[in-house]
C-alpha cells in the first residue's frame, strides 16, 4: 500500500479560512481542498483503508452521518455539503452496469428522452414538492446541531437548467423550446419559485456559510441549450441564488460542467457568482484562467482533470498539483480538487496522491 506523508499530518478544518480564500482576500495559510462530492464507493474505500471507523459506534442512530463527517475531516474538507432537495422530485431514472474498479454493480442516470412533464396536462398533475415541508430541512437540522465549530454547512442553492432538463427530458426540452416555449417557461418559473422558497428556509440556519449550487449547463463543445435560452430560463435563478447568498454574507460558488464561455460574463458580472467549479483540460485549464482569464475575477475551484487523474502516474499527478498551486494559490481564490467529482473509476491511489501533495505543499 502506498505511503502518504501528507495525509499523516492532520489538518484542522477552518471554514472561515475557506470563505476568505474563496473571496480572494489573500494567499491562504494552507491549501484548502474542495470537491462537489465523492462517489460513495470512494468514501467507503478510504474509510476502510485508513481505519476511520475506529472509535465510532456502528449501532448509533447517527452512525452514517458520523462516519461521513469523520471521512471529510480526514480528507481535509472544511464543510459538509447538504443536498436533500432532489430526493423529493420524481424524476425519471434508469440504471446501467457500472464497470468501475470500485463499482458495486450499477450506476443510475436520468432518462434523457422523456421526463415526467412533456405536456400541459402532466404539468397540472405533477406533484410539485412543498418547500415548506418539514423533511425539506431535516438533514440541515442535524448538521446545524452536530457539526463541529471549525466546519460549516454548504447548501445547494438551485439547479435550474438541470431540473428543467430532468423534468422534461433533454430531448423533449429541445423540441419544446421550438414547439411550446410557454410550457418551458411555466416549468422554469415553478423551479425558480421552489428554490427561492427553499433558500429562504436554508438561511434560517446560521451554520450555512456557503452556497454551492450544481447546475450542468454545457458539454464539451458548448452550452446544452442556446445561451439566449439559458439567459431566459436558468440564469435568473442563479442571479437570485447569488443575491440571497450575498444578503446573508455567504459566497456563492457554482458547479457547472461544459464549455460555458458564451455565458461566463453573464455568470460573473450579472449573476455575480463568487467562484466556478468543474474544469476539463480539453475545454479550459485553470492555470491559464488564473493567468489570463476570468480566474482573475472570481475563485477557481478544483481543476485537476479527471481523465488525467485516471491515466497519469503518481509522479505526474504530484507535479501537476505543484504546478497548479504555484500558479493559482498566490492571492487566494483557489481550492485544490478534481476537475469534476471523485468518481469511482478514478484509481484510489491517484486521488490520494493529489490530496497528499496538496497537504505537503508549502511545508
Amino acid at each position: 500500500m502506498a505511503q502518504y506523508e501528507g495525509l499523516a499530518r492532520p489538518v484542522r478544518p477552518d471554514w472561515e479560512g475557506l470563505v476568505a480564500n474563496i473571496r480572494r482576500e489573500g494567499t491562504p495559510g494552507r491549501v484548502h481542498h474542495l470537491e462537489l462530492f465523492h462517489d460513495q464507493q470512494v468514501e467507503d474505500a478510504i474509510i476502510e483503508r485508513f481505519d476511520l471507523e475506529d472509535g465510532l459506534n456502528p449501532n448509533a442512530p447517527d452512525f452514517g452521518r458520523s462516519r461521513h463527517l469523520t471521512f471529510r475531516r480526514f480528507i481535509g474538507l472544511d464543510f459538509v455539503r447538504v443536498d436533500t432537495v432532489g430526493q423529493n422530485w420524481p424524476f425519471h431514472n434508469d440504471v446501467t452496469n457500472d464497470t468501475a474498479a470500485l463499482s458495486k454493480g450499477q450506476r443510475g442516470f436520468r432518462d434523457e428522452h422523456r421526463g415526467p412533464i412533456i405536456n400541459w396536462d402532466e404539468f397540472e398533475r405533477f406533484p410539485w414538492p412543498d418547500p415548506d415541508a418539514p423533511e425539506a430541512t431535516r438533514e440541515l437540522e442535524w448538521w446545524q446541531e452536530n457539526l463541529p465549530d471549525d466546519m460549516c454547512i454548504a447548501t445547494v442553492g438551485g439547479s435550474f437548467c438541470e431540473y428543467l432538463t430532468w423534468l422534461m427530458g433533454y430531448e423533449t426540452l429541445c423540441f419544446a423550446l421550438y414547439d411550446d416555449r410557454d410550457l418551458v417557461a411555466a416549468i422554469a418559473d415553478r423551479i425558480y419559485d421552489y428554490f427561492e422558497a427553499i433558500n429562504r428556509r436554508y438561511l434560517e440556519f446560521d451554520r450555512v456559510k456557503l452556497f454551492f449550487p450544481s447546475d450542468d449547463m454545457g458539454f464539451k463543445g458548448g452550452t446544452l441549450i442556446s445561451p439566449a435560452d439559458l439567459r431566459q430560463f436558468a440564469l435568473p435563478g442563479h442571479k437570485m441564488t447569488a443575491r440571497m447568498a450575498h444578503q446573508a454574507g455567504c459566497p456563492c460558488i457554482l458547479h457547472s460542467c461544459g464549455k460555458l464561455d458564451e455565458i461566463i460574463d453573464d455568470l460573473v458580472d450579472d449573476c455575480e457568482i463568487d467562484g466556478k467549479h468543474s474544469f476539463e483540460d480539453t475545454i479550459e485549464d485553470v492555470r491559464q484562467l488564473k493567468r489570463h482569464g476570468y480566474g482573475r475575477r472570481i475563485a477557481l475551484l478544483g481543476g485537476i482533470d479527471v481523465d488525467f487523474l485516471c491515466r497519469a502516474d503518481e509522479d505526474a499527478i504530484r507535479q501537476r498539483v505543484r504546478d497548479t498551486l504555484d500558479v493559482c494559490q498566490p492571492g487566494g481564490g483557489y481550492c485544490l480538487g478534481t476537475g469534476n467529482s471523485v468518481a469511482n473509476y478514478i484509481p484510489l491511489d491517484n486521488y490520494l496522491a493529489m490530496v497528499d501533495e496538496g497537504r505537503l505543499y508549502g511545508g
